[in-house]
C-alpha cells in the first residue's frame, strides 16, 4: 500500500486518538430525538386544531420549542403561569415539573407524525425535502376535498409533550405562524381514559393579528 493511502486510512483515527472532545462535541451538536410516545398527543392536536377540509399539507419546524418571548414578556416560566392563572391554576405541580424539564433545550421531531395529510419539515425557516407521505383520510371524512385547491397550514412549532407520573395527564404548546404574520400560540391540556387520549382544555397565550386592507384593529 502507497504511503499516501496509510496516512489516509490512518489520520482520522489518529485525529481521535488525540482528539477525543471532537467527536462527542459532533454528537452533542445534534438534539436528541423525540420520543415515540409524544407523537400520537402530537397527531390530535393537530388533528383537531389545524386540519380542514382542505387542508392537505402540513408544515413543521424541526426543532421543538423550549423558549417563547412575545412583546419582551417570557411565556415559559412559573411565574408566569401563576401570575396570569394558566388553566385557573389547578395544573397538577408533577404535570409542570415534567413540562419545565423538557424545555430545557430543543428536541428534534422525526417523520413519525400520522394526522392523515402530508407534512413537510423547516429548519431554520428553510423547508426541508421532501414531503412525507401518509396514508390519506378517507374521501368520506373530509368531503370536497378533491375539488378544493391544496392549501398548507402555517408553520407548526410543537413543544415536547410534559407528562405526569401516571401518564394520565399531558401538557403541549403549539403555535402557528402564517406566512401573513398571523399567528398564535396554544397551551393544551389533555387527559387520558383507559388508552385513550382526550383534548380537555385549551389557553390562547399570545395572539398575533394582521389587518385586512380598509379594516381597523379591533
Amino acid at each position: 500500500m502507497r504511503m499516501g493511502a496509510w496516512i489516509g486510512l490512518f489520520l482520522p483515527i489518529a485525529l481521535l486518538a488525540a482528539f477525543p472532545d471532537l467527536s462527542i462535541a459532533a454528537r452533542a451538536e445534534k438534539p436528541p430525538p423525540v420520543p415515540a410516545e409524544e407523537y400520537p398527543l402530537y397527531d390530535l392536536v393537530v388533528r383537531s386544531k389545524y386540519l380542514m377540509s382542505g387542508t392537505t399539507l402540513v408544515l413543521i419546524e424541526r426543532l421543538t420549542v423550549a423558549r417563547v418571548e412575545k412583546d419582551e414578556r417570557e411565556y415559559f416560566s412559573r411565574e408566569f403561569f401563576e401570575a396570569e392563572g394558566v388553566f385557573g391554576g389547578q395544573l397538577p405541580a408533577a404535570l409542570l415539573d415534567d413540562f419545565f424539564s423538557k424545555l430545557k433545550a430543543p428536541s428534534r421531531l422525526e417523520a413519525k407524525f400520522n394526522f392523515g395529510v402530508q407534512y413537510r419539515f423547516f429548519s431554520n425557516g428553510v423547508p426541508e425535502e421532501p414531503e412525507v407521505s401518509l396514508a390519506p383520510i378517507p374521501a368520506s371524512s373530509r368531503p370536497g376535498l378533491a375539488q378544493d385547491a391544496p392549501s398548507a397550514v402555517g408553520v407548526l412549532r410543537l413543544s415536547r409533550v410534559g407528562f405526569t407520573p401516571r401518564e394520565d395527564q399531558a401538557l403541549v404548546y403549539v403555535e402557528e405562524e402564517r406566512p401573513d404574520g398571523a399567528g398564535g400560540g396554544l397551551l393544551i391540556r389533555l387527559h387520558r381514559r383507559g388508552k385513550v387520549w382526550t383534548i380537555t382544555d385549551t389557553e390562547v397565550l399570545w395572539v398575533s393579528r394582521t389587518d385586512e386592507p380598509g379594516q381597523e384593529s379591533p
